[in-house]
């Protein structure tokens, strides 16, 4: 009974301190932001705000999710420990390899989250499964309260990114396990702003429904922008003049890939804006785009809500937190859910953080040059090592290539791995000078001697869904 207690007790004062600094839910509290005392509050009232909820969440989640209370326990350390951001360091950060042993070790939910079968019978809203290219996917739950919670704080980040009343988002999507997706539509349900379904169709059909129905805002996964801008020119259509002004992706890096951002804008004449965060721990947007995304020096700066979530940047290899202006792997603490607050999650994207402000007048810190490598998506070669958004850049920097490329990593007879870059170009018959381009693209941004092979245009199969390039045919040692 004791125990029953301090579960309903821990998560009553939770939810009351979530309620309790719910700022302008309904509506935007102004024009430029859609909540200006929060988005744009000091920098110690942040602060003081993730202290005041950490101090709530801690015990929490000891109480209420077995994952946490055995970890508590095996580290020696109650609640108490972990009342301030500042006590977070005495936390190790928590990877998706033990979670996958949690939920191993408990199926078919694991005990990683605090939503249990009473709330999902009661008030459960959905699941989502980590949509990710490495791993057993993780599952979690959700709560009507937690959908709230995403409404409000996704409808912030599309305010951040232009979207307003009369507006019209095409959200081209299947609508399966993709987070994104289903945080965007029930936003833009919260703000008023009229959402068309694309999922189902095929890419023809999703032309003819921006040619039809005229949206402004196209959101779908940056390979799917490509796609669907090259079937627009083929149907004898110019995508750069139909209605859509905004490009809005998630799931991939685009905007802080140059070249791919410059070739979607080009294509589309249309401004690149994204969302970026975890199943895990930032499923909401834990980053947005802001009306000052794109730098005076060319690079891109993404802003990380702060007052719903603690970001933290660690040296992958030591597990230390890395001082402000230094490269780091994101780590996440999300404080914004009833179902699944996580503390120090690894999301594991490499970046660098600036607390300085922004000149859209936003106070939350933001990463600058986007987020471009996973540390679970590194690529050693030979003792080189680099992220596939590399090899992206130096292939969509070469002119009249293809959307679509694939790369091959392969082991010779001799027992030395090599790797192959598949591309499409109109020049396939006499490829010699597009090989020449994309090796000299690539070898300048890794200084590693790659192979070249040129296809005729329409090739290799067209991305439907998140894009998979790397094909590791390596024989392990």
């Amino acid at each position: 009974m004791a125990d029953t207690d301090r579960k309903h007790a821990t998560r009553r004062r939770w939810l009351e301190t979530l309620e309790k600094h719910r700022r302008d839910f309904e509506r935007p509290g102004s024009a430029e932001y859609w909540s200006p005392s929060l988005d744009c509050a000091p920098r110690d009232e942040l602060r003081r705000l993730q202290d005041e909820k950490l101090a709530a969440l801690t015990p929490f989640l000891c109480e209420n999710s077995g994952f946490y209370r055995r970890r508590f326990e095996r580290l020696g350390m109650t609640p108490d420990d972990l009342r301030t951001v500042d006590d977070l360091v005495k936390w190790p950060p928590i990877d998706k390899k033990e979670m996958a042993e949690d939920l191993m070790a408990n199926p078919p939910w694991g005990t990683y989250t605090t939503h249990d079968d009473e709330i999902w019978n009661q008030r459960g809203w959905t699941l989502f499964p980590t949509s990710g290219t490495t791993g057993l996917p993780r599952v979690f739950r959700y709560s009507k309260f937690d959908l709230k919670q995403w409404q409000w704080a996704n409808a912030r980040a599309l305010w951040s990114l232009g979207a307003r009343p009369g507006e019209k988002v095409f959200l081209v999507v299947g609508f399966g396990p993709h987070v994104w997706a289903w945080g965007v539509l029930h936003a833009l349900a919260h703000m008023g702003i009229p959402c068309i379904p694309g999922g189902g169709l095929t890419a023809e059909l999703r032309c003819n429904v921006i040619l039809r129905y005229q949206p402004t805002i196209l959101a779908t996964l940056p390979s799917q922008l490509l796609r669907l801008g090259r079937t627009m020119q083929q149907m004898g259509h110019d995508p750069r003049k139909t209605s859509v002004k905004t490009l809005f992706t998630g799931g991939e890096p685009a905007a802080g890939i140059a070249a791919t951002r410059e070739r979607l804008e080009d294509l589309w004449d249309a401004k690149l804006v994204e969302f970026y965060g975890c199943t895990e721990a930032a499923p909401h947007s834990g980053g947005y785009s802001c009306p000052a995304a794109l730098r005076p020096d060319g690079k891109v700066q993404t802003h990380l809500m702060e007052d719903f979530q603690v970001w933290e940047l660690i040296d992958p290899e030591t597990g230390k937190r890395v001082p402000e202006g230094k490269r780091g792997i994101t780590v996440c603490t999300n404080m914004n859910s009833e179902s699944s607050s996580q503390l120090r999650f690894v999301v594991g994207d490499y970046t660098v953080f600036d607390t300085s402000p922004c000149a859209c007048g936003r106070t939350h810190v933001r990463a600058i040059g986007g987020f471009q490598g996973r540390a679970d998506d590194l690529i050693n070669l030979r003792a080189i090592k680099f992220y596939p958004s590399v090899l992206e850049e130096g292939v969509r920097s070469v002119s009249g290539v293809g959307d679509e490329y694939e790369v091959v990593l392969d082991t010779s007879p001799e027992g030395i791995d090599f790797m192959t870059i598949l591309v499409e170009h109109a020049e396939y018959q006499k490829p010699a000078a597009v090989i020449a381009a994309v090796q000299n693209a690539v070898s300048s941004r890794i200084e590693l001697r790659v192979g070249v092979e040129v296809l005729p245009p329409d090739t290799l199969p067209k991305t439907e869904f998140k894009a998979k390039r790397i094909k590791d045919r390596r024989k392990k040692a």
